[in-house]
């Protein structure tokens, strides 16, 4: 770079090499977290049931963003349903005296009637079809087609189907660490902080160190560099929660349990983002929405949160932590 290159010039280029090897704004990336990260400790500082209200929100607005994506590829899931029951569910998950088998209920039951009511086929309502305008002007095509693809019934209960595994039933899993062992708070940050973390760790280990491809075929970008920056980042985030949280006691019988979510959550987020790389790539979208900006759609974000809540649950769960 040239010597006589204004400060300002150089900052603007540094900032857009970043840019370029991240595939996002950062600038926006960064502004949009800090937002996000004030929100969600204030939910959890004031009430641990305003957490749990916030992620129904989320919920709500993430399967939106999927209404539309998949109407790209002209499959229809029923919105309202999956509104109404999801938001029934999270709510007596968190309320009911036995979590978990409020949640395999309210699962059950959510599936039979988003199967009903995706065999009926219902037309894209108004802003759904506006959406859509705006989703298919901005994303590229996935492939050369001579029209619009048709399903069969079985094909939008299927989708509808996993619609409901994908994002209630996930999301349940990050409703019930509120509910045991009297730390919700610890629990709450285990489970969306230390995904989140783990994905900065990958996202700057692999844009400054990135030199061996993990998967091209699904995700350009990942690298095994990355993955290794997820794991470290999500590990050291853990070690802090615990540090935070427990007594000495707990330290010298629990010390492991810290290492053990940090590899388990670097991978199992990496492969959660992975999985939603493939869902957008065979539908031919670029972000699941643009309510984030520097992020994409709220599914973009919440990927490797959605899927490591589960494996994260269970290990808190079992511990007794």
């Amino acid at each position: 770079m040239n010597s006589t290159t204004p400060p300002n010039h150089q900052a603007e280029e540094a900032i857009d090499a970043i840019n370029k090897k991240t595939g996002r704004n950062m600038p926006q990336a960064i502004g949009t977290a800090v937002v996000l990260i004030v929100l969600i400790l204030a939910c959890l500082l004031i009430s641990p049931a305003l957490f749990a209200l916030l992620v129904v929100i989320f919920m709500i607005l993430g399967l939106w963003e999927l209404r539309v994506d998949f109407a790209v590829r002209n499959l229809n899931i029923p919105i309202g349903t999956l509104w109404v029951c999801s938001t029934v569910s999270l709510c007596t998950v968190y309320l009911a005296p036995n979590h978990v088998v409020a949640m395999g209920a309210c699962a059950l039951g959510t599936l039979v009637l988003v199967g009903i009511m995706a065999s009926l086929q219902i037309s894209l309502n108004g802003r759904a079809g506006k959406a859509l305008a705006t989703k298919t002007l901005t994303s590229p095509p996935a492939a050369p087609s001579d029209g619009t693809p048709t399903h069969s019934r079985l094909t939008h209960v299927a989708v509808s189907m996993f619609t409901v595994l994908y994002i209630q039933v996930l999301a349940s899993c990050i409703i019930i660490p509120l509910t045991f062992h009297g730390h919700p708070v610890s629990h709450a940050i285990m489970i969306v902080f230390i995904p989140a973390l783990s994905d900065t760790g990958g996202l700057f280990a692999g844009a400054w160190l990135g030199r061996h491809k993990l998967c091209p075929g699904i995700s350009p970008k990942k690298s095994v560099e990355g993955l290794l920056g997820s794991i470290l980042f999500a590990m050291a985030g853990a070690y802090a929660v615990f540090a935070c949280t427990y007594d000495q006691v707990m330290w010298a019988t629990r010390w492991w349990v810290p290492a053990v979510a940090g590899v388990m959550i670097g991978v199992v987020g990496t492969f959660g983002d992975l999985c939603a790389s493939m869902i957008k790539r065979d539908l031919g979208i670029k972000d699941m929405g643009h309510l984030l900006k520097g992020h994409g759609g709220v599914l973009d974000r919440v990927d490797s949160i959605l899927l490591a809540a589960p494996f994260t649950c269970v290990l808190l769960w079992m511990t007794g932590l």
